[in-house]
């Protein structure tokens, strides 16, 4: 009885050595895989993107104008904050008695802009096809 092969299986030639050498030095290390699966943990969660889209678009917010926009209660916006910034994601400041939380830097409004571009290729690329009739 022959064996049962998947479709994406390499059954032709043996793994090209300089190609995959090659990526091996490109790598993220396993320390770094590691923190990079940890971030995409946290931005995992629902309310903490939402979180993280209204200080992309307001540039800075309290606790109390956060819950507001996200529709969730302080409480849920304080331990959410606290676990980004823990992770370095977010940022604040103190004004007297208020803190302000805003997206740590560049790179975490690159993310972002970039992950909503991707979700909403994907969406415009779907729409497109059932409008033609291919879906």
């Amino acid at each position: 009885m022959d064996a049962v092969t998947g479709l994406d299986a390499c059954t032709t030639r043996e793994p090209d050595d300089a190609r995959v050498a090659a990526t091996r030095e490109h790598l993220v290390t396993p320390d770094e895989a590691s923190r990079l699966a940890d971030q995409f943990r946290l931005l995992g969660d629902p309310t903490r993107a939402q979180i993280l889209y209204a200080l992309l678009e307001a540039g800075e917010l309290c606790v109390c104008d956060l819950a507001t926009v996200v529709e969730v209660s302080d409480t849920a916006v304080s331990h959410a904050l606290r676990l980004l910034r823990a992770a370095r994601i977010v940022a604040s400041r103190r004004a007297g008695r208020m803190i302000y939380y805003r997206l740590a830097d560049a790179h975490v409004r690159m993310l972002l802009d970039l992950s909503r571009e991707h979700l909403r290729h994907g969406t415009t690329g779907d729409r497109e096809e059932r409008r033609a009739g291919h879906a």
